[in-house]
């Protein structure tokens, strides 16, 4: 299971990459891609609610992004890297039920495996700031006092 919804989050961040570029590609051939490279229901299913997630929450998670990405625009920053932090960050904010550490484990594996050799600590540091941001937005919601913010995630 694990396994597949990583495989998922790759063929995810592969059709985001793809939107940066193409941003009409058609449902069906979304769809395709997802089968054609998953052939599992439930990672297809997965890979289809991360790319939707992502794709409706994407103005809002861009708006996250830069403010708190220090000194980087958005489309200054490389693909691979705004992308998978747009996967990540979509994780952390709209999908409670993926533990914080697998959200963002999974992003610093992605950063490493298609970005440069500085990605995966960037991508780390910035979506270790999301995860304290909706650390306390949780709260927040829930009247409860936020927990001690977690310190820096490290993943070398």
């Amino acid at each position: 299971m694990l396994m597949r919804r990583s495989r998922a989050r790759e063929v995810a961040l592969q059709l985001l990459f793809q939107f940066d570029f193409n941003s009409t590609v058609e449902r069906t051939v979304i769809d395709q891609f997802l089968h054609d490279r998953l052939r599992d229901p439930e990672s297809e299913k997965f890979g289809r609610e991360l790319v939707d997630g992502v794709m409706l929450n994407r103005d809002a998670i861009d708006v996250q992004l830069a403010q708190l990405a220090e000194n980087w625009r958005i489309p200054r920053m490389a693909a691979v890297d705004r992308n998978v932090l747009r996967l990540g960050a979509y994780e952390l904010l709209f999908r409670p039920d993926i533990p914080v550490p697998a959200a963002i484990n999974e992003a610093v594996e992605l950063a490493r495996r298609y970005g440069s050799k500085d990605s995966p600590a960037f991508v780390n540091g910035i979506l270790d700031k999301v995860a304290q941001l909706a650390q306390v937005k949780q709260a927040g919601a829930t009247g409860d006092a936020p927990a001690e913010a977690p310190g820096p995630t490290s993943l070398a």
